[in-house]
């Protein structure tokens, strides 16, 4: 009877790990940045297929999807009493869990149809997804189930901090220490990582959503004007800013607060800055909290390296030169800050042996 058990106990990973093997003749190895303004997903063989804003319309009673992504985004503010827009995810994790998961079978089913001529493949990847490092075990299990219910065969969870320094091209795995922000949407995220590891990290709910928020507010209280969330983010990419550049001007339009009539107003660059140093003030104090509690031999990696910034945040014009300026530190901002996560996410699939030396969380 031992023997049989123990030829069992054998035989069993041999299946699985055949059975791996044959799914992935048939399905695609897929990485995702789940952010809160934006998910990308990356396939094998073909690079980043999916950038789109996580944003779902769907019909109030039937919970029918109507539209995901760009297209759904456009609905924001606009939508009749029977249809709701909603954003799944808030501040880096699921906050609405069917619609997450509507939208990551949406993505899912996408990336295995039928493209450039090749034969569609079936939808049951193996998928590593970056989550903010902050995250509790529930928020956690919230993403892994959301992954596995859209149809994955496998999914590994990533601290955020981590797939964004590898997918800045930093190597993690030396005993030099890194430290990474990334700016998202939802979570600022801020990390020294050493020997493949977090030595020292923070992740807070201020980020590209409270600058958002701080455009209306300024908005609201300087020119008694209420402004729509997608306007508010347009002004943020088109003048958001922290240096003395050349003014520049974008017309905002919205509801007057004391008429309830329309009303136009001309915003500058120098007030869309009055209205984001707070929010930036916030990060920056973060990332000297940080500083102040690395070893000092990583510091001096740190002066040494400086340090690097990735997300959507760190794109905004003169961010690097502040954080320069208050850390004393050489700063530096990542190619393509935006893809830095779900590049690193793909990173790791490629090579399985560093995802296990990094000890990703990791659900079947």
């Amino acid at each position: 009877m031992d023997i049989k058990l123990k030829r069992y106990n054998f035989f069993v990973p041999e299946i699985f790990k055949q059975l791996d093997k044959l799914w992935s003749l048939v399905s695609y190895d897929i990485g995702i940045d789940l952010g809160t303004s934006n998910t990308m997903v990356w396939v094998s063989g073909k690079g980043i297929v999916v950038r789109e804003p996580s944003v779902v319309a769907r019909h109030k009673k039937t919970k029918e999807i109507i539209a995901i992504g760009a297209d759904a985004r456009k609905m924001l503010g606009r939508t009749p009493a029977n249809y709701e827009v909603i954003r799944p995810l808030r501040d880096g994790v699921i906050a609405d869990f069917d619609a997450a998961e509507a939208m990551l079978s949406h993505y899912i089913k996408k990336v295995h149809s039928a493209s450039s001529g090749s034969a569609p493949k079936i939808p049951k990847p193996r998928v590593a997804i970056g989550i903010p490092s902050g995250v509790t075990e529930v928020e956690r299990r919230a993403v892994s189930d959301a992954v596995l219910g859209s149809g994955a065969r496998e999914v590994n969870l990533i601290e955020e901090p981590m797939a964004a320094a590898i997918g800045a091209g930093l190597e993690v795995e030396n005993a030099t220490g890194h430290f990474i922000v990334d700016i998202g949407g939802g979570t600022s995220e801020m990390a020294v990582i050493s020997l493949g590891g977090i030595v020292v990290g923070r992740s807070i709910r201020t980020a590209g959503d409270e600058m958002n928020e701080a455009i209306s507010n300024f908005v609201k209280l300087k020119y008694s004007l209420l402004m729509g969330e997608v306007t508010a983010e347009d002004v943020k990419i088109s003048l958001g800013n922290f240096s003395q550049m050349k003014e520049k001007f974008h017309i905002v339009r919205g509801r007057d607060l004391e008429t309830g009539l329309p009303k136009s107003i001309k915003i500058s660059t120098s007030e869309v800055r009055e209205a984001l140093v707070p929010v930036a003030q916030q990060i920056i104090g973060n990332i000297t909290a940080t500083l102040e509690e690395t070893p000092p031999e990583l510091v001096s990696d740190i002066m040494e390296k400086g340090i690097i910034m990735a997300g959507g945040g760190s794109m905004l014009s003169g961010i690097d030169k502040l954080v320069s300026e208050k850390t004393k530190m050489p700063v530096y901002i990542s190619n393509d800050p935006l893809t830095c996560v779900v590049r690193g996410c793909a990173y790791l699939l490629e090579h399985p042996t560093l995802m296990s030396k990094l000890k990703v969380t990791k659900g079947l």
